[in-house]
């Protein structure tokens, strides 16, 4: 942007560029040229272009007795000249925020009065928060946790952090049940951790597949995942969602086997396993094999491999045959 100086056709004006910056940044050159007038009373003009700042600001201002020279405004002036405004402003949001504080001084009466309200969904985002809000849970349960474990292998790492957090349960005398799938039988560290607390108020049973994960208190507050990287969990309260999530657990909890004892299969048809039965429908629903080993808790390496043993028993050749020999073969019917 150019500043038009003196009159006549735009090609023939002399131009100077503004200066981009507000009073309370004043350049190094306004500063020294302000100063200068205000120590000799005026200053010329030929001497103030390079700083036409001070002109916009008001700073300087035209000598009535010689048009060469100009004359400084004093600081406490030109200081009040933009205060005031600022100050208008100021009172005017001390007005407007008296009148909301009036308008909604009733209700504050009326909110004081009832206790506070809990929310029925709180979405949690991030680990912090998640187990910030699980630690006030298990701290605050008084008589039962329920919990449904997906996946296989736990890790020695997420092993004690929930040996550390049952203990502290159970050590209360508050019962706790969990759900666990059957690849977790082939753990090591999980059965370790069972029996450890063997003694105590822990049931553990596995099943060959259980929905995501949940974990109850008190039948009060429950948790469930809003997303698979473990980032975002719900915190529900709302009683029908609890009655809900403890049906669907009791119902996996009655079809469950417990984790030390001995799992009572079918007799397996045609050498085929339980596991490579659960396999065999899952691929008749049209899963793939990540959506597989996802559900029953195994990674996708073992779950290729019982593809592998099922399509060699049924003598198939390839995967469409597969599903096809599988529906003939009756392996499925055995489950009813």
């Amino acid at each position: 942007m150019f500043r038009n100086l003196g009159g006549g056709d735009m090609a023939t004006r002399e131009t100077k560029p503004t200066h981009p910056h507000g009073v309370t940044e004043l350049c190094d050159e306004g500063k020294r040229l302000y100063a200068s007038a205000l120590r000799s009373g005026r200053i010329s003009r030929s001497e103030v272009e390079p700083a036409p700042c001070l002109m916009d600001f008001a700073l300087l201002h035209p000598d009535p007795d010689d048009t060469a020279w100009l004359r400084p405004i004093a600081p406490s002036a030109a200081l009040a000249q933009r205060l005031h405004p600022i100050e208008r402003e100021i009172q005017e949001r001390r007005r407007r925020s008296v009148e909301l504080a009036d308008s909604f001084e009733p209700f504050m009466d009326i909110s004081a009065q009832d206790p506070p309200t809990t929310h029925a969904i709180t979405v949690l985002e991030g680990s912090h928060r998640i187990n910030a809000a699980l630690d006030l849970a298990t701290a605050e349960c008084r008589t039962e946790v329920l919990t449904v474990q997906p996946g296989g292998d736990r890790g020695e790492d997420r092993l004690s952090e929930g040996l550390e957090r049952a203990l502290s349960v159970v050590d209360r005398g508050v019962a706790m049940r969990t759900l666990y799938q059957h690849t977790v039988r082939h753990s090591q560290g999980t059965l370790a951790y069972a029996a450890r607390l063997a003694e105590s108020k822990v049931e553990i049973r596995t099943l060959e597949e259980l929905i995501e994960r949940l974990l109850v208190f008190d039948r009060t507050v429950a948790f469930i995942p809003a997303r698979n990287d473990d980032q975002v969990a719900l915190e529900l309260r709302h009683p029908g969602l609890i009655d809900y999530l403890v049906k669907v657990f009791e119902q996996l909890w009655s079809r469950a086997s417990p984790l030390l004892g001995e799992l009572q299969y079918d007799p397996p048809p045609k050498g085929i396993s339980g596991v490579q039965r659960s396999i065999a429908q899952l691929l008749v629903e049209g899963h793939v094999d990540d959506s597989i080993a996802r559900r029953l808790g195994m990674n996708v390496r073992t779950c290729r491999a019982h593809v592998a043993k099922l399509s060699a028993i049924l003598g198939s050749t390839s995967r469409a045959q597969l599903g096809y020999l599988i529906a003939r073969s009756g392996i499925l019917e055995s489950d009813s």
